[in-house]
């Protein structure tokens, strides 16, 4: 006699979070969220990159990302970041989804720093309906549809640097490689471009304190100026993604 299974239904998209960010223990704040980000900075030996890489060559022996311990904190950032159903969420630091050691040549691939802030929010509460995605252009496009107003009720709105002061808890992005030259009139774009973000994690008189994963293949804090109302000065910086926290 044969037995009929029954198949589990799909996964929830936070399936792989712990229960407190799926039931949203606390409310999304901004506090939560920088906190999140500076205990990952610590983790990770409080790296300070204000030469933005200028001296950084990337050695295989010693690239934070690879060593034991780290390397498998950025596989949680994969896991716990990006939604059940993304594919990339079985990367690691070190090894690709089917337990294949990455070349140090073929890194850039499995680029992290977009699982980085997916983990932060998650881990701060943002809930289900954050664009979590293994790539910054995702919500830098959601975020651009939803300053036009095309997504209700939106965690992201894109802001023009050029007026607009990031907050602590925003998103400060850059495009990279082909897309450097990208400006925020381009945006949204029809297509996926490279790009970095970092969150906004201290303010004061003329500098901001940021923290972003994947900087020089790490978690590094970096320092940028502002002028006298708090604006950042200049690029690369093209769009800032205002975050709709539920509190302070």
């Amino acid at each position: 006699m044969l037995l009929a299974l029954s198949l589990p239904a799909c996964s929830s998209p936070d399936a792989h979070a712990p229960v407190f960010a799926q039931k949203n223990f606390a409310p999304f704040s901004r506090t939560a969220a920088v906190a999140v980000a500076m205990d990952e900075w610590r983790l990770w030996g409080m790296h300070v990159d204000d030469d933005w890489g200028a001296h950084y060559t990337p050695d295989e022996a010693t690239m934070p990302q690879r060593q034991p311990g780290l390397w498998q904190r950025v596989g949680e950032y994969w896991w716990e970041g990006m939604n059940a159903n993304e594919p990339d969420n079985a990367y690691s630091g070190l090894y690709d989804a089917h337990g294949n050691i990455v070349p140090v040549a073929d890194r850039a691939e499995y680029a992290w720093s977009a699982a980085f802030i997916s983990y932060v929010m998650r881990m701060a509460g943002a809930g289900i309906n954050f664009p979590y995605a293994p790539d910054h252009a995702f919500y830098i496009n959601y975020a651009a549809r939803a300053a036009k107003g095309e997504i209700a009720d939106p965690l992201l709105i894109a802001e023009n640097p050029a007026g607009y002061a990031p907050r602590i808890g925003d998103l400060l992005c850059f495009g990279r490689g082909r897309a450097r030259h990208i400006s925020f009139a381009d945006l949204p774009t029809t297509e996926s471009f490279p790009a970095h973000c970092s969150i906004v994690v201290a303010g004061r008189v003329h500098q901001l304190t940021l923290i972003g994963g994947n900087v020089d293949n790490d978690v590094s804090m970096q320092h940028i100026p502002a002028d006298d109302s708090g604006r950042i000065t200049g690029p690369p910086w093209f769009v800032i993604l205002k975050v709709q926290y539920q509190a302070d």
